[in-house]
């Protein structure tokens, strides 16, 4: 089965993304657990938990289905030592805060090398991280966020994700999360069916399907290997219709979070719509 939703507004409390995702007819959802402009943050109290858990319970959103985003401003792989420290303590406490509401996935972009050091470096230096962060929580896995490789980004080659998940202790809490525009300007070339399969299997023998625990759906503003991110609405961008109606109809797609960050949320629902009649055995 597809779960399929969007990152919604928490504004005004965590509470509320699970009532703004069943708005919008979710079956799953994304959140900020706090802004995410911002290194930190007020600690949750115990009515935002609460709530968002009875919300959760309400509108029968599952943990496996939810999928926190962290701040942008971290960079577990920054080349310096005090925004480095700084961004491992951030990342504690958005993995602190998963572990409050109860949720067990933190998606994550891997970070930049920003031109100070070398991409296999900066690499090993995220796992570092993640190392570090998995040692003080439990529970909650950390999931790598493929990239387009805009500017000194690392995590645009599937090799990059595999580098991280050979280097991370307990590989039972890491996985990765696929951004179709990211893939795509990237430069994997998953426009066509055929395309999309070749890309698959790259995927599937560079990584593996038993780490994809999430996607992210978003057509491209950008073209192929531009190593740009700019998200699309589905269908306005330059990615078409085939690559969106090879995942609603592939089984490696299913129990996992489907989750779009297109620029137009007034769209969401429509999109939500859309993709599910993409689905051929969908009821």
């Amino acid at each position: 089965m597809k779960y399929i939703g969007a990152h919604v507004s928490a504004a005004g409390g965590v509470e509320n993304a699970p009532v703004n995702a069943h708005a919008i007819g979710a079956k799953a959802f994304a959140l900020f657990t706090k802004n995410q402009k911002q290194w930190f943050a007020p600690p949750l109290t115990d009515d935002n938990i609460r709530k968002f858990k009875e919300n959760c319970e309400k509108y029968g959103f599952s943990p496996a289905y939810i999928l926190p985003h962290d701040s942008y401003l971290i960079n577990l792989g920054n080349p310096e030592k005090g925004p480095l420290e700084q961004s491992r303590k951030s990342f504690l406490d958005e993995m602190r805060r998963c572990e409050l509401l109860g949720l067990t996935l933190l998606n994550f972009h891997p970070g930049a090398h920003l031109q100070k050091m070398d991409e296999e470096s900066c690499l090993k230096q995220i796992a570092e991280s993640v190392n570090i962060v998995l040692s003080k929580t439990k529970g909650v896995a950390a999931i790598i966020e493929n990239t387009a490789g805009q500017g000194s980004s690392v995590g645009y080659r599937f090799e990059h994700l595999r580098h991280i998940i050979d280097l991370v202790e307990d590989k039972s809490r890491t996985g990765v999360c696929l951004d179709t525009c990211h893939t795509y300007t990237a430069g994997y070339d998953i426009k066509s069916p055929e395309g999309y399969e070749l890309v698959m299997k790259a995927f599937d023998e560079v990584v593996g399907f038993k780490y994809l625990r999430a996607m992210h759906l978003n057509d491209s503003k950008k073209d192929l290997a531009t190593r740009v991110d700019r998200h699309d609405s589905l269908g306005k961008g330059l990615l078409g219709e085939d690559i969106f109606r090879c995942i609603m109809n592939d089984p490696r797609m299913d129990d996992i979070p489907l989750i779009l960050e297109t620029p137009d949320e007034t769209l969401w629902k429509e999109e939500i719509v859309w993709l599910y009649g993409l689905n051929i055995n969908y009821e």
